[in-house]
């Protein structure tokens, strides 16, 4: 059963509408080994993957968290291009979704400038006008105030949209903003990670979204 009314697709971008995993966790191993060489393996990193960079790093040491987001900042934008892949069906997906008329944005924790970096790399920059990166908030999901402060730019009610994502604060974001949730079956960490914040839909695949959305009775 899909959800009614929706207008508005609040989307997160890394892991959900492009897939940044490798380059995410490249990102993360390299600098990490500068610090504590062949300590950390990719499922060591896994759990680092969609909180704001500082508080992954401030985790692992507070006194070289500042230094450590600097360093993957420096390969991770170095690398981006070459790293970054798009998944099977979301330009079809979204391209739908705006012919339809349906307001989107991205709501992201990776700075403005680097999502937008993201999108263009995706062909997705032509889509959304709107976009919520780390750096335009106070606070980063899964506080709502990143969803809050796109839903009042594209001038939606909490109750017509739905966030869409592959990661737990996506989820919880969602949740405490007050919109429907949608997570993505192609998260990194796993669908049955996902499962545990209970999201109102998963998608198999993002054209899973249309049906979702009721795009698909609108053509």
């Amino acid at each position: 059963m899909r959800t009614s009314k929706i207008t508005t697709i609040l989307f997160d971008l890394d892991g959900t509408l492009i897939n940044t995993n490798d380059l995410i966790i490249e990102s993360f191993i390299n600098t990490l080994n500068l610090y504590f060489p062949d300590k950390y393996k990719q499922e060591d990193v896994l759990p680092f993957m969609g909180p704001p960079l500082y508080d992954s790093f401030y985790s692992v040491d507070q006194q070289l968290a500042h230094e450590m987001v600097e360093k993957y900042r420096e390969f991770n934008l170095a690398n981006h291009d070459l790293l970054v892949k798009e998944f099977e069906g979301v330009y079809e997906t979204v391209e739908a979704l705006h012919k339809a008329g349906y307001k989107m944005a991205i709501v992201s924790t990776k700075l403005h400038d680097t999502v937008l970096r993201g999108l263009k790399v995706g062909r997705l920059d032509r889509f959304f006008d709107v976009v919520i990166g780390l750096d335009d908030v106070e606070r980063a999901k899964p506080d709502p105030e990143p969803l809050e402060k796109a839903l009042r730019i594209l001038g939606s009610k909490p109750e017509e949209a739905i966030m869409v994502g592959d990661n737990h604060h996506d989820i919880l974001g969602g949740k405490n903003a007050g919109t429907k949730t949608a997570g993505v079956s192609w998260t990194a960490k796993g669908r049955n990670y996902l499962d545990q914040f209970e999201p109102d839909y998963i998608l198999e695949t993002m054209s899973d979204l249309l049906a979702v959305v009721g795009a698909e009775e609108n053509e």
